[in-house]
């Protein structure tokens, strides 16, 4: 009893220390910098601090790449303007290749048609909230503790709150320079906030270690793309997708990767009338990780002017790996174990849901919107992902 009060005693003395030396901080900063901030100094006594130092790193490391990933390879609209069009030389114009305008994210085999452009631009919404199964927002994501082994919770605890947001505008362009091959580009703006605040508490007394806030807008990296046709004429056929991502993104303020990439996918589709299926599967080198990704689309054109669009988006992302929490004994307080963070090396599967309609709201502009929700647990994952999203294509009849 007399050891157990004493080394309450130390930790309490600690905690008393921190509370006048600490003061709420606020940072305006590169977002990279502003993660350091929040992980840094901490004040739970561990009496190892090349330990605290190494989970501090790998924790900053992971959401860092994680949310860059997210980003970064934020699945862009398909390259395929809504409207495509063939030339039929019976009637000697053009005429709708198909009926329906073609699903979100993934890729469908048919093109535009020769000469045929479309812009548009696209605007994204997410706000993550979850890390590998943490919770970032109600202030239960602990990254150091200390607890008795014969007590069920850490009496000395430190925890993290953060809140990303992102908003990504989107502009893009596309052009059908042959029957069976387009070309097009799209050009990220990303808006980019993050606050956040680190607490300790020691035996229900909570104490503000750090707060700090910062922003970021600019461009993000850069996607430059091409579609070719293999097989088919029609909805129903076979293309190849290549597609570069640039580093034109702020790496600093998590607007870029910082290197290039290169994707590439084969594209299936089936479309015998009304309803079309697609299937993409490919993947992608350079950037900040390998990925094998696939992506399937189930569509039905409820009208001539309306087409609803369930799909499915999934990858395997390579060496990001995932947050864990690890116990450690106390190296000089017996019967005290250390919690802290730690990644396990290993790829990360995530998956995604989407689903909305594209509405032919008049002439050749095409309205769209849609949902996404992740059906899987691991990685940095939004609550939803809203899409709104208008564009127009040239050269239609």
């Amino acid at each position: 009893m007399q050891r157990r009060t004493l080394q309450a005693a130390v930790f309490g003395w600690t905690f008393l220390v921190s509370a006048l030396a600490a003061a709420p901080a606020a940072a305006q900063q590169p977002l990279s910098d502003v993660l350091g901030f929040l992980l840094t100094n901490q004040s739970v006594p561990t009496g190892d601090f090349v330990k605290d130092a190494a989970s501090t790193e790998i924790t900053r490391d992971t959401i860092t790449s994680l949310l860059l990933v997210e980003l970064t390879t934020l699945p862009l609209s398909s390259s395929s303007s809504g409207f495509s069009y063939r030339f039929n030389s019976t009637l000697g114009t053009l005429e709708r290749a198909s009926s329906s305008f073609g699903p979100f994210f993934t890729e469908r085999s048919l093109t535009a048609g020769s000469r045929q452009a479309s812009v548009g631009l696209n605007v994204q919404s997410a706000r993550y909230s979850r890390l590998d199964g943490f919770d970032l927002e109600n202030g239960t994501f602990i990254t150091t503790a200390n607890q008795f082994r014969d007590e069920s919770t850490p009496f000395d605890v430190e925890a993290l709150t953060l809140t990303l947001r992102s908003t990504t505008a989107t502009l893009f362009a596309n052009l059908g320079v042959h029957d069976r091959v387009d070309v097009g580009v799209a050009a990220p703006l990303v808006w980019l906030t993050l606050e956040g605040a680190r607490v300790n508490t020691y035996r229900g007394a909570r104490l503000l270690q750090a707060s700090a806030e910062a922003e970021a807008r600019g461009l993000g990296d850069l996607a430059v793309r091409s579609k070719v046709r293999l097989v088919g004429d029609t909805g129903t056929g076979v293309a190849l997708v290549g597609e570069v991502r640039l580093p034109t993104g702020d790496e600093e303020n998590l607007l870029g990767s910082g290197e290039s990439s290169f994707r590439t996918s084969v594209v299936g589709s089936i479309e015998p009338g009304r309803f079309s299926a697609h299937g993409n599967l490919g993947f992608t080198v350079g950037g900040l990780a390998e990925e094998v990704n696939y992506r399937g689309a189930l569509s039905v054109s409820a009208g001539s002017q309306v087409t609803v669009i369930g799909e499915v988006l999934g990858r395997r992302i390579s060496d990001v790996g995932q947050l864990t929490e690890e116990r450690a004994a106390h190296p000089s307080i017996a019967g005290v174990d250390t919690i802290r963070l730690i990644n396990t090396e290993g790829p990360t599967y995530t998956a995604t849901f989407v689903t909305g309609l594209k509405w032919n709201v008049g002439s050749s502009w095409l309205l769209n919107a849609n949902v996404s929700v992740p059906l899987t647990k691991r990685g940095l994952r939004p609550q939803v992902v809203t899409l709104f999203g208008l564009d127009y294509a040239f050269g239609g009849s």
